[in-house]
C-alpha cells in the first residue's frame, strides 16, 4: 500500500496538479466526521504498521567457551601453532615448489576466487539499492486519442483549443530520481550482511588454499613413501632371490626337496607383485597430484626420491577462541552468522513505514513540435511513503525464515566448532601414538638387527649355513619397512593435524568470542 501526496508516472501526459485538485475537492465534500476519521488513518496505519511481528523465535545458543579446548591428557613433545608457509619447515624444495605451484593455478583455488567475485559482485549491488538512482529517460509516442476518455476533446479538430485529432506524435525528455529514506536501516543491514558473505567466501577461499597444499604434501610424500619402499622391497628380493637360487641348487643336487625351492620362488613372485603394485601406485599418485595442480599430461615436474623430514608440528598447550581465528572454515561460518543477523535485521525493518523520494525533471508535450517550449517543461517531486498493514502473512513469514535460517547456521557452526576441536584432539593423539610405537618399532629393529649380524658371524666362522644367514636378513628388511610405514603414518597425520590447526591461517578480525547472537534483537 502506497500513500504519497501524489504520485506521477511521467510517461502520463495528464496533468497530476489536476487529479490532485479533483481529490482534495471530493475530500472536501465529505461530511466532517468522516474527514477526522481520513485524518487519523495515517496515525493508525503507522502504529498498525510497526505492531505485526506476531512471534519471533529467541536466537540459538552460541557453544560455552569451555567446549573449545583439549583434554588435559593430550600433549606433544613439541608445542606450538603451524606458521603461514608451514611446508617450507620440512626443507624440501621439490615440495615447496609443487606447492606454491599449485597455489597459483589449481582449478579449485580458481573457482573459489571466482566465488569471492561473486560476493564482492553482491556487496557493490547491495550498496547501489542504498544509494541515490538516476536515469535519463527519452520516449516518442504515437498515440489514438479515445473519444471517452480524459483527453476526449481532443479526439476531434477543434482548433480554438488546439485539437486536431485523434492521432497525435507525444513526446517525453528529461531525468528521473529516486532515492529510499533508510529510516530503520534495512538496506544497511542487507549491505552488512553482504558484507559478510563476501569475507565469508574469502574465508573459503583460504581454506581452499589450505586444502590444496595439504594435499599436495600429502600426496608428495606418498610418493616418496612408496620410492622408499621400493628400495627396501628391492633388497627383500634380492635376498629372496638368493634363497631361491640356493634352494634350487641344492634341489638339484638331491639335497632339498622340491618344495622347498617352489615356497621360495612363491616368495619372491609374490614380492615382485608389491613391487608391480608400489611402481603403479607411484603412477596413479602423480596423476592425482598433477590433477590437483592444474598441470598438464607432460607438465608436471618430475619427482626425485628424497628422504622423509623428522617430525616438526606442534600442538599448542590451548585452544580456546584463537583456534577459531586460526580455522579458515570456523572464520567463514562466523561470517555467515554474523550476515544472518544483519538479515534478520533486515527482516525486521521490514515492518516499519518506509519514506522515498521520486523526482523528475524535463519536458512532456502532446505535440512534437511542443516538446522543447517553456511551457512543455513538467517538475515532480514526490514524496512517498509505504505502510505495511495487511500482507498475508508475507512480512511475519520472511521474518521467520530469516530467524530459522540464521539459528541453522549458529548450529552449524557449534557443530564445526566440535568438530574442529576433535578433529585436533584426535590427531593429536593418532601422533603422540605413533611416536611410541616408532620408538618400539626401532627398538625392535635394533633387536632384530643383533640376531641377523650374529647369524652372518656364524656363517663367516662356518657355524651356520649359507641359507640361515640369507634368511636372518629378511626379518630386518622387514622391520624396515613396517618402521617406514609408521613414519609415513606419522608424517601424514602431521599434515593433518597443520590443516586442523589453520595452517599459519590467521582471520583478519579476531574475534575475543564468538558470535554473538544478541546483537540480532532490534
Amino acid at each position: 500500500m502506497r500513500g504519497t501526496l501524489f504520485r506521477l508516472n511521467p510517461l502520463n501526459p495528464s496533468n497530476p496538479l489536476k487529479q490532485t485538485a479533483r481529490a482534495q475537492a471530493a475530500v472536501r465534500r465529505l461530511p466532517g466526521f468522516m474527514r477526522r476519521w481520513l485524518m487519523l488513518l495515517p496515525m493508525c496505519s503507522c502504529v498498525a504498521a510497526c505492531a505485526l511481528i506476531h512471534h519471533d523465535s529467541p536466537p540459538a545458543a552460541v557453544i560455552a567457551p569451555d567446549q573449545i579446548r583439549l583434554a588435559d591428557d593430550i600433549h606433544l613433545a613439541r608445542e606450538g601453532w603451524p606458521s603461514a608457509r608451514w611446508w617450507e619447515r620440512y626443507r624440501d624444495p621439490q615440495l615447496t615448489a609443487l606447492i606454491e605451484r599449485a597455489l597459483g593455478h589449481a582449478p579449485t583455488l580458481a573457482i573459489a576466487r571466482e566465488h569471492v567475485s561473486q560476493a564482492r559482485a553482491q556487496v557493490e549491488l547491495a550498496r547501489a539499492g542504498a544509494g541515490l538512482q538516476l536515469s535519463g529517460i527519452a520516449a516518442a509516442d504515437r498515440e489514438h486519442v479515445s473519444g471517452h476518455g480524459f483527453l476526449s476533446a481532443y479526439a476531434s479538430h477543434d482548433p480554438a483549443i488546439g485539437a486536431s485529432g485523434p492521432w497525435y506524435w507525444t513526446g517525453l525528455v528529461g531525468v528521473d530520481a529516486h532515492y529510499d529514506i533508510d529510516v530503520w536501516g534495512k538496506q544497511r543491514d542487507l549491505v552488512r550482511a553482504a558484507l559478510g558473505e563476501q569475507n565469508a567466501r574469502r574465508a573459503d577461499a583460504a581454506q581452499a588454499e589450505l586444502e590444496v597444499s595439504t594435499g599436495v604434501a600429502q600426496l608428495y610424500y606418498q610418493v616418496q613413501i612408496v620410492y622408499a619402499s621400493l628400495a627396501l622391497l628391492q633388497q627383500l628380493r634380492s635376498v629372496d632371490a638368493l634363497e631361491l637360487d640356493t634352494r634350487t641348487a641344492r634341489h638339484e643336487r638331491g639335497l632339498e626337496a622340491l618344495m622347498q625351492s617352489a615356497d621360495a620362488r612363491s616368495q619372491l613372485l609374490a614380492l615382485d607383485q608389491q613391487i608391480a603394485a608400489a611402481q603403479q601406485q607411484i603412477v596413479q599418485t602423480r596423476e592425482t597430484l598433477r590433477a590437483l595442480i592444474g598441470a598438464g599430461p607432460d607438465d608436471l615436474p618430475p619427482i626425485a626420491p628424497a628422504a622423509l623430514p623428522a617430525p616438526s608440528v606442534g600442538l599448542p598447550s590451548t585452544l580456546s577462541f584463537e583456534l577459531l581465528s586460526r580455522r579458515p572454515d570456523l572464520q567463514a561460518m562466523r561470517w555467515l552468522v554474523e550476515a544472518s543477523f544483519d538479515r534478520v535485521d533486515a527482516a525486521k525493518a521490514a515492518f516499519y513505514p518506509s519514506f522515498d523520494i521520486t523526482a523528475f525533471f524535463g519536458f512532456n508535450a502532446l505535440r512534437m513540435r511542443d516538446l522543447f517550449t517553456h511551457s512543455s517543461q513538467q517538475i515532480n517531486l514526490i514524496p512517498g511513503l509505504y505502510l505495511p498493514i495487511f500482507d498475508s502473512g508475507r512480512l511475519n513469514g520472511s521474518l521467520h525464515g530469516a530467524r530459522t535460517a540464521s539459528n541453522t547456521l549458529i548450529e552449524q557452526y557449534n557443530e564445526a566448532v566440535l568438530d574442529a576441536v576433535r578433529d585436533v584432539a584426535q590427531t593429536g593423539s593418532q601422533i603422540d601414538d605413533l611416536d611410541h610405537r616408532v620408538q618400539l618399532q626401532r627398538e625392535r629393529i635394533d633387536a632384530i638387527r643383533v640376531t641377523s649380524d650374529s647369524t652372518d658371524a656364524r656363517y663367516q666362522r662356518g657355524l651356520a649355513d649359507h641359507t640361515a644367514a640369507i634368511r636372518a636378513k629378511a626379518p630386518l628388511i622387514e622391520g624396515q619397512l613396517t618402521l617406514l610405514q609408521l613414519n609415513g603414518d606419522e608424517l601424514e597425520a602431521e599434515i593433518v593435524l597443520t590443516r586442523a590447526l589453520g595452517g599459519g591461517y590467521r582471520g583478519d578480525d579476531l574475534p575475543s568470542s564468538p558470535p554473538q547472537p544478541a546483537r540480532a534483537e532490534r
